[in-house]
């Protein structure tokens, strides 16, 4: 049991340690340095953006309301 354990774990060593040497970064190939960042300040405005909308769906502010016959001007 012991054996198998210790087996196990060297494969996964084994596995990252040639995963992580194979160059897979999370860059796309050809992005410089400012378009990376350029990208995860998108992804973090659109983060944003999604948030505040579930926000408002979980709130009901996303429609007007239909209590009144009324329109508000």
């Amino acid at each position: 049991m012991k054996r198998a354990f210790i087996i196990i774990v060297l494969v996964a060593l084994l596995c990252s340690l040639v995963i992580s040497l194979s160059g897979c970064t999370m860059e796309q190939p050809g992005e410089t340095t400012a378009e990376g960042h350029r990208r995860h300040i998108r992804n973090v405005r659109l983060n944003n953006q999604q948030l505040n909308q579930d926000l408002d769906r979980l709130l009901l502010f996303d429609k007007p309301s239909k209590l009144s016959d009324k329109t508000i001007n």
